[in-house]
Formats: C-alpha cells, sequence, structure tokens
C-alpha cells in the first residue's frame, strides 16, 4: 500500500532513498486536511497567487490544473498542486460560504440542523451582504433571497449613514415594502430587527427593497441579514 486509505499520505518504502520527501508531502497533507478549511467549494479554476497550504474543493467542470479531479480536495504544496480524495462524512469550513459543510459522496453540503445519510436535511442559514444606496427612490437590492428558502426575518445595520431628503426608510419585499420594517433611522448604527410572525417563503429568487419616507435617497450604506430555513435534498446515486 502505497498511501495510507482514509488521508492519502504517503508511506515510506522499504529501502527508499530520499525519505524526507515522502514525509514531507505528508506532513504537508495533514496540515492542509486536519482541521479542514476550503476557502471554496465553487471556484473551478486554480487561483492565481494563492499561498501554499491553502485547500479548495474541486467543483464540477475543473479546468485547468484541477480538470478531471472533481469531487476532490486540491491542496497548493510548492507551488504544485496535491488532490486528495474526501470520504463521505468529511466536514470542512468554507471561507468564501462563511459555512461548516459536509462531504456527501457526490457535493459539499451545508451543514445544518438535521442530515440524514444520503445528504436530506434541514439547514439554518444567514444571508449577509451590503447594500450601497443610489440616489432617488425605492430600489431592490442585487442580492436576492434564495429560491425555496423559508424567511423567518431580516436584520440589518446601517454602516454609512443614508443622506437625502427623506426622514426615514423601510424595508420589505414579495409585494410589501415594509414587512421588515419602517420609520427607520438614517445615522450610522442604525439597525434592522425585522421578525416575521409567519415565515415567508419564495419560490423564485426574491431581493429585497429599500422605500424612502418623506424624500430621496442620495447616498449611504446597510449591511443587511436574511435569516431563513432551506431544505437540502437527497444525493444523486
Amino acid at each position: 500500500m502505497a498511501d495510507t486509505p482514509n488521508l492519502s499520505l504517503p508511506l515510506l518504502q522499504a529501502a527508499q532513498s530520499q525519505k524526507h520527501v515522502t514525509v514531507n508531502e505528508a506532513l504537508t497533507r495533514l496540515d492542509a486536511l486536519v482541521q479542514l478549511r476550503l476557502q471554496s467549494v465553487t471556484v473551478s479554476a486554480p487561483p492565481m497567487g494563492a499561498p501554499d497550504g491553502q485547500a479548495w474543493g474541486v467543483p464540477a467542470g475543473g479546468e485547468g490544473l484541477w480538470e478531471g479531479q472533481d469531487g476532490r480536495i486540491a491542496v497548493l504544496d510548492n507551488g504544485g498542486w496535491v488532490f486528495v480524495a474526501p470520504l463521505p462524512g468529511w466536514r470542512a469550513y468554507v471561507v468564501d460560504a462563511g459555512a461548516d459543510m459536509r462531504w456527501t459522496g457526490s457535493a459539499w453540503a451545508a451543514i445544518g440542523a438535521a442530515v440524514s445519510a444520503s445528504g436530506a436535511g434541514i439547514a439554518l442559514r444567514v444571508l449577509e451582504f451590503d447594500h450601497v444606496l443610489t440616489p432617488g427612490g425605492a430600489q431592490d437590492t442585487g442580492v436576492a433571497i434564495p429560491s425555496h428558502a423559508t424567511v423567518f426575518g431580516v436584520t440589518g445595520r446601517v454602516i454609512e449613514a443614508i443622506s437625502g431628503t427623506l426622514s426615514a426608510w423601510r424595508l420589505g419585499a414579495d409585494g410589501s415594502d415594509n414587512r421588515f420594517g419602517s420609520g427607520l433611522g438614517l445615522g450610522l448604527n442604525s439597525y434592522v430587527h425585522g421578525v416575521l410572525g409567519s415565515p415567508l417563503t419564495g419560490y423564485a429568487p426574491m431581493p429585497l427593497t429599500l422605500t424612502p419616507e418623506g424624500g430621496d435617497f442620495s447616498g449611504g450604506t446597510v449591511r443587511l441579514a436574511v435569516h431563513f430555513a432551506e431544505l437540502t435534498i437527497p444525493a444523486s446515486v
């Protein structure tokens, strides 16, 4: 056996020369795979300028030096890529998603409140993003609530004071412009705490709508967080 069965660590062979090369490769894989931290599981091409030691989950359709490595973990080592196949049940923190994920055997799925052996489950999510206000009246966010999400509420914080002729603003979605609050403040650190009495579910991506009261927006930035639940389906067979 040339490699260990779980982490694919290279093993020393009898009378092998240059033993340090094999040992160092095994240590490099351990350094990346223990307390696994993936930079992304959706980027399909090797990133430029990434430092040694970073790990990435190669999605379907890997390109360039990742071609043919779909589903494997790519670890950057000494300027080159080392690939390791994850086993079902491996867990990782995925940096660009800000979420803990689990390898189902065919994909990385976010870990939720409950997950079946095949990857079906219910997951609690928070989608956070910054919306830069443009001059004028009511406007939709560029980021949308995902389709089939069950939303419990939206919170937010003004991170750059809102300016314009308005006296306050309101936040809504799905045909109600004040679903998550009205009379909201303009100053730095003013906040939104919009909790729904009944969860809202949409069957298509749904933007939030910010509406000025008593005038128009001219600028400012609001950080918004959508709190929702999402169902995941069993993995393909």
